[in-house]
């Protein structure tokens, strides 16, 4: 039986193959493709035609060996399920792309460790550095500032250029939107723990309240997931209230996702109030009243002040850069109302081993 010949494993071409069809030494055609102002005009378009023809294709990151520029930036966020990145991270690839830069995206997956680890594998390869929403300690972030040009999205840390939303304007108009209701005792759904913005909502809706002579109070910390709506409606059920703001848009859908399952009527029963307007904010029902943030133009301005830090090398921002917020009014809140009795009920059942002196 005769004996097939073995088949030949197809490679890619080198630069030494490019070098030998043009006739022309290998470190030539490295400086037509990294240096081409040190090559003969003619040569090198010869090299770009013969390397094109063979299929050659040039090695970003061994290129960038020798000068240190590889032409990309990394994007790290916190979690890529959430919706509240979509449009952060179409705004900062349209920026690095008029830059001349690809942008890597990189999820943290909501994990302190997962976000260092991804770091680490990260930093060698890009030139700058964009934390959205980063869960690490500002010691931590300011290690990573040391070692590219970095700029901070939707958190401050001082001495570090920031990026954030007007997060107290936009409390106080949600907070002004529910007293101008009728309600008088609100209650904040908190995120995760070590969420800066978490914390700047909570400090923010205390203040307007005080000023308002409202009552607040914190229920949390949840997830910042569907799950973790779902989650804090057993709590609000356990404390009833007549309205809730909650840290993001997903914590307020399933929140009332789960006030709707347990007899709740929305917003008759509670006004909910979500941050951020995500995308599919306005297809729950009732649609969400929400406060906008300026998400596209969050990622895009954050990528600009990191090109502009990258060609300055210094940072730009002094002071953290503040985006507009606004309240956008849907169909989750309305006046304060008399309960529906079922909802009253269920929640007095449980109130009564509980608190009941959070009822509003």
């Amino acid at each position: 039986m005769e004996e097939k010949p073995a088949r030949q494993a197809r490679t890619q071409p080198t630069i030494y193959d490019v070098a030998l069809a043009c006739g022309v030494a290998p470190s030539t055609v490295s400086r037509a493709f990294s240096r081409p102002g040190r090559v003969n005009a003619e040569t090198a378009e010869r090299i770009r035609t013969v390397a094109a023809e063979l299929g050659y294709r040039t090695n970003p990151l061994a290129r960038a060996l020798p000068t240190g520029k590889t032409d990309l930036l990394a994007l790290v966020i916190a979690d890529a399920t959430n919706p509240f990145f979509f449009e952060i991270i179409r705004g900062a690839e349209e920026a690095a792309s008029e830059g001349g830069y690809t942008m890597l995206v990189v999820d943290a997956q909501e994990s302190v460790e997962a976000e260092r680890q991804a770091l680490n594998r990260t930093l060698p390869l890009v030139e700058g550095l964009v934390l959205a929403t980063s869960r690490m300690s500002d010691s931590a972030i300011r290690v990573a500032a040391k070692q590219r040009p970095t700029v901070v999205l939707n958190r401050v840390v001082t001495d570090l250029p920031s990026v954030v939303t007007d997060n107290p304007r936009g409390m106080r108009r949600a907070v002004e939107h529910l007293a101008e209701l009728g309600h008088t005792t609100l209650t904040y759904v908190a995120g995760p723990e070590a969420s800066w913005v978490d914390g700047m909502r909570w400090r923010s809706m205390r203040e307007a309240a005080f000023e308002l002579d409202i009552k607040v109070r914190r229920l949390g910390p949840f997830a910042p997931t569907l799950a973790g709506g779902l989650a804090a409606a057993e709590k609000l059920r356990q404390q009833p209230s007549s309205a809730a703001i909650a840290y993001n848009d997903l914590v307020a859908i399933g929140m009332m996702r789960g006030l709707a399952r347990m007899g709740a009527r929305l917003p008759e029963d509670v006004s909910v109030v979500g941050f951020d307007n995500i995308f599919g904010s306005d297809f729950c029902t009732p649609p969400l009243t929400t406060v906008a943030a300026p998400l596209r133009r969050l990622g895009s301005f954050a990528v600009r002040a990191l090109l502009d830090q990258m060609a300055t090398r210094a940072p730009v921002l002094v002071r953290p850069a503040l985006l507009p917020a606004q309240l956008v009014v849907r169909g989750s809140t309305t006046r304060k109302v008399r309960r529906s009795s079922a909802w009253v009920s269920a929640s007095r059942a449980t109130a009564g081993r509980t608190d009941p002196s959070g009822t509003a």
